[in-house]
């Protein structure tokens, strides 16, 4: 039992003086080489940056280096150790495959990333309303996602898959958009007086440019109101200040005229029998 326990123990010496030196060097082959890529990818980024290449494939490209360079690296590690990279890459190939069809869902954001990316409906910075709603800044355009910043700061995560399998708005697309704004008044009112006003807070906004002009039409004969409707154009970035300039004043101004925005309401009509 003695004898062995001692053969087991020289073993162990023995593969420990044989392995240890290329143990050390894997080990530290894969530290050095973590962070060289960690360094590649830097750089890469920042050529893609002086390059001015759109900052909607800066996230997406150096993550597929990243994560190829880091495939590549451990391959080669796993050789340095003595596992046999063709069986390494057999076991490799049937994990990706049952991760494949286990993550069919992922798959498919990540073609529909690629496809975002040839497409390039939208860019960063782009003002946009995505998945069927949600509406924000791009800040990311990833591998998998999409990721919004709302006008109230909340951060959205939406799938790309969702992203191309909906309608996209790009409200920012085309440098300089319409805000359609409807105001109804009484049908005592004057329509003219009122599109009078409308127009010089559109000219008081500034936000709004001149071109096109802004013009003020009477949209519908409402139950309740006559609905003018008027669409000022301003830069992409100033659709909200826009928005909410103009409703805010031409109320104001409404109040001042002594025009009336009227509201549903019910006359009640009681007799005594």
């Amino acid at each position: 039992m003695e004898e062995r326990g001692q053969s087991i123990l020289n073993w162990l010496g023995d593969a420990a003086v044989n392995y240890a030196p290329q143990l050390v060097g894997a080990i530290a082959t894969l530290i050095i080489g973590f962070w060289i890529i960690g360094r590649i990818t830097k750089v890469a980024k920042t050529a893609l940056s002086k390059r001015k290449v759109d900052k909607s494939i800066h996230t997406f490209f150096t993550s597929i280096v990243s994560i190829g360079l880091k495939i590549l690296l451990i391959l080669a590690v796993s050789n340095m150790v003595g596992i046999a990279t063709t069986s390494f890459i057999a076991i490799l190939g049937a994990m990706a495959f049952a991760v494949g069809m286990a993550l069919q869902g992922s798959l498919g954001h990540f073609a529909s990333g690629v496809m975002l990316l040839i497409s390039r409906p939208y860019h960063v910075g782009d003002l946009v309303e995505l998945g069927g709603g949600s509406v924000g800044h791009v800040v990311e355009i990833q591998i998998f996602n999409t990721v919004l910043k709302t006008l109230n700061n909340k951060r959205i995560i939406i799938p790309n898959g969702i992203v191309t399998s909906n309608i996209i708005t790009n409200i920012s697309g085309q440098g300089t958009i319409g805000v359609e704004l409807v105001f109804g008044i009484g049908y005592d009112d004057n329509i003219d007086d009122a599109r009078k006003i409308i127009l010089s807070v559109g000219k008081s906004c500034p936000h709004v440019i001149d071109t096109p002009s802004q013009d003020v039409s009477v949209s519908e004969l409402g139950d309740n109101s006559v609905n003018l409707i008027t669409r000022p154009f301003c830069n992409s970035a100033q659709y909200w200040p826009t928005f909410f300039y103009m409703q805010e004043h031409v109320k104001k101004e409404f109040d001042k005229a002594g025009i009336n925005i009227p509201y549903p309401q019910m006359d009640v009509h009681m007799s005594s029998s």
